[in-house]
């Protein structure tokens, strides 16, 4: 059941069915309940419970079968994902992007208060 702590209903969805999935009481090749399903087990509206299940997608938890539902991906057929890696390149392009937010800036700064014709008064 989802519960009002502050933490959108599909995050708290997500961490739920990723703990079962890394506990394995619900192993390799097995199906996910339904969206119906789970919507009913966690209370939640359909569409909650679908970005839920898209966040275990994009973190290569489970994988969909057209017309056969969702299942729990063997650990081997996993992306392997390196966590560290990642957030130095975020952090290396956010410190690119402020070097350039900071010049983009200068440029307006000093473009604003050489405009001809507008005098301070």
């Amino acid at each position: 059941m989802v519960k009002n702590t502050g933490r959108p209903g599909y995050l708290q969805i997500a961490d739920d069915l990723r703990a079962q999935i890394n506990g394995g009481s619900l192993a390799p090749g097995a199906p996910l309940p339904s969206t119906a399903q789970l919507a009913e087990q966690y209370d939640a509206s359909l569409s909650v419970v679908k970005m839920a299940v898209g966040i275990l997608r994009n973190e290569g938890l489970v994988i969909g079968q057209q017309g056969k539902g969702v299942f729990v991906r063997d650990a081997e057929e996993r992306p392997a994902g390196d966590e560290q890696a990642d957030v130095a390149e975020l952090r290396a392009a956010v410190r690119d992007l402020s070097v350039r937010l900071a010049k983009v800036e200068e440029q307006l700064a000093t473009s604003t208060s050489r405009r001809p014709g507008r005098s301070s008064r």
